[in-house]
């Protein structure tokens, strides 16, 4: 009889919880697994992957003025993770709402600094940190 190989265990699959909105005017969107085409395609429908950050989910809900993106569960990130994180901060800065980046890992910040977005993504350490920045 034969050994079955042992399969490698899959990484955790990408996964967006959206916090509601506190009265501070706060909205977090905590992510966690691999924010890669691969992952955000598996989990979701291709048509819905460019509304996963999406501040409306009732007509009558008021836009946040700060926006925090909880990135302490992604280990890593593709050019597609980055161009949605890239796009994410244009159409909040359109729309005059602050986001923060929290909890960039090593990796997610190399990824960063290499292709210089380090210079204008608002990053802190903390959700509490990024609340700070947002009242300074």
């Amino acid at each position: 009889m034969t050994a079955t190989p042992e399969l490698s265990p899959q990484p955790h699959p990408f996964h967006i919880e959206r916090l509601d909105a506190d009265a501070s005017g706060t909205a977090i969107f905590r992510l966690s697994g691999p924010l890669t085409a691969r992952a955000m395609y598996e989990c979701q429908a291709p048509d819905s992957v460019g509304s996963v950050l999406s501040f409306h989910s009732t007509p009558d809900e008021k836009i946040p003025i700060l926006n925090i993106l909880d990135i302490t569960a992604v280990p890593y990130v593709d050019s597609m993770g980055l161009g949605m994180i890239v796009t994410h901060y244009a159409h909040c800065k359109g729309k005059g709402i602050r986001m923060v980046l929290v909890g960039v890992g090593p990796r997610v910040l190399e990824l960063f600094r290499l292709t210089k977005v380090d210079r204008f993504l608002p990053m802190a350490d903390s959700i509490e940190e990024a609340k700070a920045i947002q009242l300074s």
